[in-house]
């Protein structure tokens, strides 16, 4: 089975660059199953009924969200009526109570979609996500041995330290939240895909997929200036995982840089 992770998409250019690229590389590298990071792809912050549906018909079948996820109402509506749509399952406000998700591909296999909060340096209220991620393994493997983890977090030790934890328990770990595409793609030991961060899908111009002038005005001046998305060229960036369908083992992890 091969995975396409699209890393997290940044407003309207990193739409387009979702509409650009995706049907070749679905047919090039015979794609089952696509997961995007949508949490920034509304104007930079959170996600819209609108644009879901954009990029649902574009082709991407699962949602997943981060530090943002609620800053469009639109996503409670979609995650109540049971849509492709995963929230982090770590948040302590317990508003939702099943936040992952299990999928079937095109083949009709099952695909399990875990999105984690970091605790390091993100300011919102989470529960430990290594003893989330135990729980969610522990419900999810009675239906299927392929098993994603979008881990969303700032700090590069609390990604490594949860892959490395995970390693063997779960088909992929992949980074997201930094909007840099880290060089550390890999199969660990016990054959779980990772990487830090799998980039983003956003504006190549810009300070993480922001407007530069904003973003170098506030911190040369301190001032609190309302970030915009900026509206500059994309690069589409993911991974793709080849994961054994019996074993649920990667077999192969390829960073895309477009």
């Amino acid at each position: 089975m091969n995975i396409l992770f699209i890393g997290d998409i940044v407003g309207r250019s990193g739409r387009e660059a979702v509409f650009a690229h995706l049907d070749r590389i679905k047919y090039e590298y015979d794609i089952d199953f696509t997961v995007a990071n949508g949490e920034n792809s509304s104007g930079g912050l959170g996600m819209s009924a609108r644009v879901y549906e954009e990029l649902s018909s574009a082709g991407i079948d699962c949602f997943t969200f981060g530090n943002h996820t609620f800053s469009k109402p639109d996503v409670k509506s979609l995650v109540k009526t049971g849509e492709n749509v995963v929230i982090p399952s770590n948040y302590e406000d317990k508003e939702f109570s099943d936040t992952h998700g299990i999928f079937r591909t095109r083949e009709g296999r099952k695909v399990a979609v875990i999105n984690l909060l970091g605790s390091v340096y993100m300011d919102i209220p989470v529960e430990n996500p290594f003893h989330a991620a135990d729980k969610l393994i522990e419900k999810v493997k009675t239906s299927t041995n392929i098993i994603l983890i979008d881990f969303h977090a700032e700090a590069t030790s609390e990604k490594i330290a949860l892959g490395q934890y995970l390693d063997g328990r779960v088909s992929a770990l992949l980074g997201t939240h930094t909007h840099v595409q880290t060089n550390d793609a890999c199969i660990l030991p016990g054959g779980s895909a990772y990487i830090t961060d799998a980039g983003m899908t956003g504006p190549e111009n810009s300070v993480l997929g922001l407007r530069s002038d904003i973003a170098i005005k506030r911190f040369l001046t301190g001032e609190k200036i309302r970030y915009e998305a900026s509206k500059e060229p994309s690069r589409f960036r993911g991974v793709i995982v080849s994961i054994n369908d019996e074993t649920g083992k990667a077999e192969d992890i390829k960073t895309l840089c477009l």
